[in-house]
């Protein structure tokens, strides 16, 4: 399970909730104003959430909208309905409130949007970032390599998703989780708990074999689903079984001859961070 417990940002405590549906975190939006605005009374700063919303909504912002309720605990110990929001839609808020301790984030985000724009003129510049970034935290060149085969295998197939029928953003988990089930029977949120992950990024945990495996399941997808010009979610469903299958077969064949399952709960956790106790994947190999 997930801590859903406080986080504490400068003694400030700040009430949370992770969504393992989604994966995605929610914090409370007062609790957040609160260390904003360095203000000790709880009651001034719902005020002050209060007339910013109002100011948002009249300025069509729609990050009002895009805060959900939650029944989170308050100081008294009882649960109240309480407006929370995912990161992006805080960072959104966040630029809406004028305090010098919001002021490095809106610095922030204005270099992360320059580099996008940056990216979109020369898609160069993110590959770079990210094999910065993957050096940084002790990645080898050889799973550098992996990795970004990898995902230039992916993006392929998300290309030509998008060219035959599939735009919604749910679809393309649909799929993905379809592929990832075929060929190595987990599904990715149980692969990612084999691993001791959380909100972390999978592919950027995967050992090589795990790596060469997706990436073979997502290259005998697409291939299949440009022979029959696969258009749909149904159609390429069919197309992400297939392409599974023919990565789950290889990788049974390989665990047969090596005696070693290719899914592994080995990860590039920082020591802090790893689980204590960490099973693989009891049944990756009995398909």
């Amino acid at each position: 399970m997930t801590d859903n417990k406080l986080a504490v940002f400068e003694n400030y405590k700040i009430r949370r909730h992770f969504d393992e549906a989604t994966e995605i975190w929610y914090f409370s939006v007062v609790d957040i104003l609160q260390v904003l605005m360095q203000q000790p009374d709880y009651q001034t700063v719902r005020n002050y959430w209060k007339v910013l919303k109002n100011r948002l909504r009249k300025e069509g912002s729609e990050s009002v909208t895009k805060c959900n309720r939650l029944k989170l605990e308050a100081a008294d110990g009882k649960k109240y309905l309480t407006d929370v929001a995912n990161p992006e839609t805080l960072l959104r808020l966040i630029q809406s409130v004028p305090s010098p301790k919001a002021e490095p984030i809106k610095l922030w985000l204005a270099k992360v949007g320059y580099e996008r724009l940056q990216d979109m003129n020369d898609p160069a510049r993110s590959l770079d970032r990210a094999r910065e970034y993957w050096q940084q935290h002790g990645r080898s060149e050889k799973w550098i390599q992996q990795r970004m085969m990898g995902q230039e295998t992916r993006n392929k197939l998300t290309d030509y998703w998008k060219t035959h029928e599939i735009t919604k953003e749910d679809e393309y988990a649909i799929l993905t989780t379809i592929i990832h089930q075929e060929w190595s029977g987990l599904s990715v949120k149980k692969h990612k708990e084999i691993k001791g992950l959380k909100t972390q990024n999978l592919r950027d945990h995967m050992n090589e074999a795990e790596l060469i495996f997706t990436a073979l399941a997502e290259l005998s997808t697409r291939q299949i689903a440009e022979s029959v010009n696969a258009t749909g979610i149904v159609e390429n469903s069919e197309a992400g079984k297939k392409g599974g299958k023919i990565a789950k077969k290889a990788r049974l064949e390989l665990e047969s001859k090596t005696g070693k399952s290719v899914i592994t709960s080995e990860n590039f956790l920082p020591p802090t961070q790893k689980p204590k106790q960490m099973k693989e994947n009891p049944d990756a190999s009995e398909e």
